[in-house]
C-alpha cells in the first residue's frame, strides 16, 4: 500500500461531528486522516464511520500494547472498520507483534498496514533514562524497529531524527511514519524531537503525521496545500542534484 500524498492529518478531537467536518474539508488535499485514542474512546466505531465517510484513508492510532492474544483480538475488532493503517507498541515484544500481523492478515485484500510505535516523540534521553532505558533515543528506536521488522510488521512510527538510520538499517520498503512534524516557524507544542516536512521527506519518510500546524491554521486547506506544494518542490529539487 502506498500513498501519493504523504500527509496524514491528526484529527485530535473527541467530537465526531467536528472530526468529520474538518476531515471532509481537508481530505481532498492530503493523503489520509489519523484518529487516535481521544477520538476512539469518545466516539467509538460510529464516530469512526462518520470520518471514514470522507473517503480518506484512515490511520487508526490506538497503540495497542497487551499480551499477544488480546492484541490480536483488538486488531480483529478493528478490521470491519477497514482502516488503512493500525499500530501497536513495539515494546510489547516479538510474539505480540506477530500476533498483530497474523490477525490483520485475516482481512485478506483489505488488510491494513500494521506499524509499530518505537519511542514517542514527546520523550527524550532524560525521559528514557528515568524509565530505565540505557543509551540514547536513537539506539532504542533502532532496537525496537529491528524487532518490528523481524516480527513482520510493515513499518514503524519514529521521530524524524531516526529516519536516516532506520532507512539504512531496514531497507527501502519498510514504512517510516513520522509524527512531530512542524513547518518552519510553527509552534513546537509538546514535541521534543521534531523536523520540518521537507527535511523529513528528504531523509526518506513515507508518511508525515501533521496536526496542529494544519488544523489550527487560519485556513486549514491553504495550510495543507502549502505543505504539500513545498514537499513536491523539495523532492523535485533533490532529484535535480
Amino acid at each position: 500500500m502506498s500513498f501519493q500524498n504523504p500527509i496524514f492529518v491528526a484529527l485530535d478531537t473527541p467530537d465526531p461531528a467536528v472530526a468529520a467536518a474538518s476531515g471532509g474539508q481537508i481530505a481532498p488535499h492530503v493523503g489520509g486522516l489519523k484518529l487516535g485514542l481521544e477520538f476512539f474512546y469518545a466516539a467509538g466505531p460510529q464516530g469512526y464511520a462518520q470520518v471514514a465517510a470522507t473517503g480518506a484513508p484512515i490511520f487508526l492510532d490506538l497503540k495497542l500494547h497487551d499480551i499477544p492474544n488480546t492484541v490480536a483480538g483488538g486488531i480483529r475488532s478493528c478490521l470491519p472498520l477497514k482502516p488503512a493503517i493500525v499500530n501497536v507498541h513495539t515494546a510489547g515484544g516479538l510474539a505480540m507483534m506477530r500476533a498483530a500481523t497474523d490477525a490483520a492478515s485475516e482481512a485478506g485484500d483489505a488488510r491494513p498496514l500494521v506499524v509499530g510505535v518505537t519511542v514517542l516523540t514527546s520523550l527524550d534521553e532524560t525521559d528514557l533514562a528515568a524509565a530505565g532505558v540505557a543509551g540514547n533515543a536513537s539506539d532504542q528506536v533502532r532496537r525496537l524497529a529491528a524487532n518490528a521488522q523481524k516480527a513482520g510488521l510493515d513499518g514503524v512510527v519514529c521521530s524524524s531524527h531516526e529516519i536516516e538510520a532506520l532507512r539504512n538499517d531496514l531497507g527501502p520498503d519498510f514504512k517510516l511514519i513520522v509524527p512531530g512534524i512542524r513547518p518552519a516557524g510553527a509552534d513546537v507544542g509538546d514535541q521534543k524531537r521534531i523536523m520540518t516536512p521537507e527535511q523529513a521527506m528528504g531523509l526518506g519518510a513515507d508518511i508525515l503525521v501533521i496536526g496542529r500546524p494544519i488544523l489550527k491554521a487560519p485556513d486549514p486547506v491553504v495550510a495543507a496545500q502549502a505543505i504539500a506544494a513545498s514537499l513536491v518542490a523539495a523532492l523535485a529539487a533533490q532529484g535535480q542534484r
